[in-house]
């Protein structure tokens, strides 16, 4: 034997102990807090080298003593081992183009602290921009959070899988970018940047497992609120296309004017035929109240057109039928080319429909397509686009600090 092999030998202990290190801390997210035999039985390592991997990690401030496990027990098994969850902050934030939202959350993912702010029409950039920044520094502060660690943006429009750099579609409000770099220029902390509607299934792949929906491993997620977009989730991996535009469902060339949409407007593509302007103006014509003069063509007025046509029985049956059949056409696209078995709507309008407007899309599926696809409603409650900035940044968060430490 040489000399030469011992840094080798020394490497690979290393990179055992790291990827021993990362097991246990995902169990410990994933499980909660557990005693070192629970480790040791769900590891499968020897009791000596939980021991050492414990004391690793609690020197490096990762792992914490939380409780014991019985009262009358005694000795390092019998104490619950748990993550430092105080030990980093992230933020999430939801950019739209009428306002900014933010959460705060710890390692763990445990929301803090919420907050939003309007965006009013015409408003100075710059002063948006100083606005979300102290938006953000105040919510951190109301949460404890004197310092974080990592930020997560979702704004609308395609990301660059290359350059991480937003380009924006249809005269998106170019503040959105400016307020991304200020935050790292003035913050410090490392940015991350990602489609909306890619973060909104981000959450729900995580919340549709915890609900034991299947929501981890292959769908496509159908954002219906102020206009259409789609993410894709294949084999538990989103993808986001070469040029970040996979899921761009609003360019679809479907339109009921018989005109196609341009590489630069999607009013006559599918987006003209599901955005809340075209809901807004289907519930009107069915007489459907779709809110006041202010927000008639929102995404919320358009979720509130939904909603009152299922609060008015028969009378608002003739508009969800026909909204049904535009929203199929779009599912039907996406199943005929990428066959995910599941179809998920969210956004405003998806989520005012529920399981009752997925089904009247559902069944007009099935006789469209001969390939089996489950439409469902989100099971995500509020908020999935801050929800998957978090995820987001959290699990950058914990990349950087879930590092081998001996």
């Amino acid at each position: 034997m040489t000399v030469t092999a011992h840094p080798g030998r020394n490497a690979s202990s290393r990179t055992a102990r790291a990827i021993n290190d990362r097991l246990a801390l995902r169990l410990l997210q994933e499980e909660g807090p557990l005693t070192a035999g629970q480790l040791k039985d769900l590891t499968g390592m020897s009791r000596p080298s939980v021991a050492d991997l414990v004391e690793r990690l609690q020197a490096a401030g990762l792992v914490e003593v939380v409780g014991r496990s019985g009262a009358a027990r005694r000795g390092p098994n019998a104490r619950v081992y748990g993550i430092v969850a105080d030990r980093a902050y992230v933020a999430g934030l939801d950019v739209r183009v009428e306002s900014i939202a933010v959460e705060i959350a710890d390692l763990l993912g445990r929301g803090l602290a919420r907050a939003e702010l309007p965006v009013t029409a015409g408003a100075e950039p710059a002063r948006i921009v100083e606005d979300g920044i102290t938006l953000l520094r105040e919510t951190a502060l109301s949460a404890g959070a004197g310092r974080l660690h990592t930020v997560a943006f979702g704004a609308p429009g395609l990301v660059d899988p290359v350059t991480g750099r937003l380009s924006p579609l249809g005269g998106l409000p170019f503040w959105h970018s400016e307020l991304v770099d200020e935050v790292g220029k003035r913050l410090g902390v490392p940015v991350l940047l990602e489609n909306e509607v890619n973060l909104a299934a981000v959450a729900e792949q995580r919340a549709g497992a915890a609900a034991g929906g299947g929501g981890e491993d292959t769908f496509v997620l159908l954002w219906l609120g102020g206009g259409a977009g789609a993410a894709v989730v294949l084999e538990g991996r989103l993808r986001r296309g070469v040029s970040g535009g996979a899921g761009e469902v609003g360019f679809l060339p479907i339109s009921d004017s018989g005109r196609l949409p341009s590489a630069t407007a999607c009013d006559n593509g599918y987006h003209g035929l599901v955005g809340s302007r075209a809901v807004c103006a289907l519930a009107a014509r069915h007489g459907i109240e779709a809110g006041g003069p202010a927000a008639e063509e929102s995404a919320e007025a358009a979720a509130a057109a939904v909603r009152g046509a299922f609060a008015a029985g028969a009378a608002g049956a003739a508009f969800l039928d026909e909204l049904a059949d535009r929203v199929a056409l779009g599912v039907a696209a996406v199943t005929a080319v990428l066959d995910p078995g599941r179809v998920v709507l969210a956004g405003e309008v998806g989520q005012a429909g529920g399981e009752a407007f997925a089904a009247l899309v559902s069944a007009r599926c099935a006789r469209m397509s001969p390939l089996p696809t489950e439409v469902r409603a989100t099971v995500v409650e509020g908020g999935a686009v801050l929800r998957g900035a978090v995820i987001t940044a959290m699990e950058a968060a914990q990349e950087d600090l879930f590092t081998p430490v001996g």
